[in-house]
């Protein structure tokens, strides 16, 4: 299945196409422009991390990949090929609820590989002034997010929610980005938010919201989890384990995953023959209607 947008930082227009790939794949992003050239989602391959994440191999860009892969993990998508056009995803309307859609739309099938998880040993947790993230061992899968911003919709915000129990779909996936309107100049004289609108954002005005109504009253912090959601799928493995996050943002949530994966006595890998719960799906090549 397909769809096209724009870039919510380049406002280049794209369009983009999910495949189904074979058992071990992973997540493979396809530049169809530039000759099929493919960037896998690794940590390996992360490169700027600011306001959104973006990977680049080789020199070639995949950029704002986190509400996408967060998708995938909401989905229990261990396996896809994603074709684009462009240097950038499109935004769709600023969550990941369109990817969810395409994805069902595409049809969802179990392969016959037994999934593999990156099971947490051992906590690892990381400080950057009043900035927080960590993660322990668990037998499920779960994160806790907290915000904290001086504006009278938002202030101190915090949401958990646990990936086993199937609530991404209707608690996290609709939730969308959100950027403050007195700081959108600036942005885009750093090349920034050159695709944003209030189509695709929630936009924070002074005193309220230029685009109302929220879809959720605390929507920025599930936002949030969204994102760290997508960002920790870089992991290239469904994670076991909690996740806890405050105030961390995007480069936080990579040095995380960077962090792990560079310390093996922190996690093992463990897979499991019989699971019900659709988190065990993977896109095959049966496409539906």
């Amino acid at each position: 299945m397909d769809c096209a947008g724009i870039g919510l930082h380049s406002g280049a227009p794209v369009q983009l196409r999910i495949l189904p790939a074979p058992p071990g794949s992973g997540i493979v992003f396809r530049r169809v422009d530039l000759d099929g050239f493919e960037v896998e989602a690794s940590s390996r391959n992360v490169a700027r991390v600011s306001y959104a994440t973006s990977l680049m191999k080789k020199g070639v860009l995949i950029s704002t990949t986190e509400h996408l892969l967060s998708a995938f993990i909401g989905t229990g998508i261990d396996n896809a090929i994603v074709e684009l056009d462009n240097l950038e995803l499109p935004i769709l309307d600023g969550s990941a609820q369109p990817f969810v859609e395409l994805i069902e739309k595409a049809g969802i099938r179990r392969q016959r590989r037994p999934r593999t998880y990156l099971r947490i040993r051992r906590q690892l947790e990381l400080r950057e002034g009043n900035k927080f993230i960590g993660i322990y061992p668990a037998e499920g899968y779960s994160v806790e997010y907290s915000i904290n911003f001086p504006h009278p919709l938002i202030g101190k915000e915090t949401f958990s929610l646990d990936l086993t129990g199937g609530n991404y779909f209707t608690e996290i996936a609709p939730a969308r980005t959100f950027g403050f309107l007195h700081e959108a100049d600036a942005m885009r004289r750093q090349g920034l938010i050159r695709g944003a609108s209030a189509d695709n954002a929630i936009v924070l005005t002074p005193d309220g919201i230029m685009n109302p109504p929220l879809r959720f009253t605390d929507e920025f912090v599930r936002h949030k989890v969204l994102d760290l959601i997508g960002d920790l799928a870089l992991v290239g493995k469904q994670i076991l384990g909690t996740v806890v996050a405050d105030r961390a943002g995007h480069a936080m949530h990579t040095a995380l995953v960077s962090r792990l994966l560079r310390d093996h006595t922190l996690w093992e890998e463990t897979s499991s023959e019989q699971e019900a719960h659709p988190r065990a799906m993977v896109l095959e090549a049966a496409q539906r209607a």
